[in-house]
């Protein structure tokens, strides 16, 4: 170690009483992180591009510093899309430090990875006060059946409108309108759902059939309208 002049000149003056680091929660315990390896927690968080092109929600399940989980799900450009993939074989494995200076090619994953490790290593996880944490794999459970993400896309204009095109349950299909034109219900095919049918053997359209479902006053339509050409 290099000291300069003034420091090598210095009196030495004992140090007080060292308390360490201030304890954060992590999975049901309060722990002092001196090292990543101390550091757990299973959480999400968001980023997105510098020009706001697209999005990254990035979950992690980190145990005793290592990253066993992680989910990627992103919107925006296909690049994007693209580099998900590649993050998805680099994070699992990686230390919570090694990811955060991990090159994750897509704005939007390094910012959502840096959100997380902030939230981590503060102790603001999900898991924060929950007993051992979560299972691997506890991220499928945002998915739900089907293990698709959730994602709502709706198109509007002043001269026409709005046309729902995909919510929770699925890819709209068909939007259920009143007398008045206003929208009171629609059909949506699970595609999660559909292609689950497919692969056990179904006829494709037998599939589609069983997939397909009804939200709100759809049946008490005045007519309904195809939101992608109508």
């Amino acid at each position: 170690m290099n000291y300069a002049s003034e420091v090598e000149a210095m009196t030495c003056v004992a140090k007080g009483a060292y308390h360490g680091p201030a304890p954060i929660p992590e999975e049901g315990k309060w722990v002092q992180a001196y090292e990543i390896k101390d550091i757990s927690g299973f959480t999400h968080g968001i980023g997105y591009c510098a020009p706001q092109q697209g999005a990254c929600k990035l979950t992690l399940n980190v145990k005793d510093g290592i990253i066993e989980e992680a989910l990627v799900e992103t919107i925006g450009c296909s690049g994007m899309t693209h580099s998900a993939a590649m993050a998805s074989e680099i994070l699992p494995g990686k230390t919570l430090l090694e990811a955060l200076n991990t090159d994750l090619v897509c704005d939007a994953i390094n910012v959502a990875m840096r959100e997380l490790f902030l939230q981590i290593v503060y102790g603001r996880t999900q898991t924060a006060f929950s007993e051992n944490g979560l299972a691997v794999g506890a991220s499928l459970e945002d998915l739900g059946k089907g293990l698709r993400s959730q994602v709502g896309t709706m198109f509007s204009t002043k001269v026409k409108g709005c046309r729902y095109l995909e919510l929770a349950e699925g890819y709209i299909n068909r939007v259920a309108l009143d007398e008045e034109d206003q929208v009171i219900g629609y059909e949506f095919i699970n595609l999660g759902k559909m292609m689950d049918f497919i692969k056990k053997g179904d006829d494709a359209n037998e599939a589609l059939k069983k997939a397909t479902g009804t939200y709100g006053r759809f049946d008490e339509a005045a007519r309904v309208i195809d939101p992608r050409t109508e």
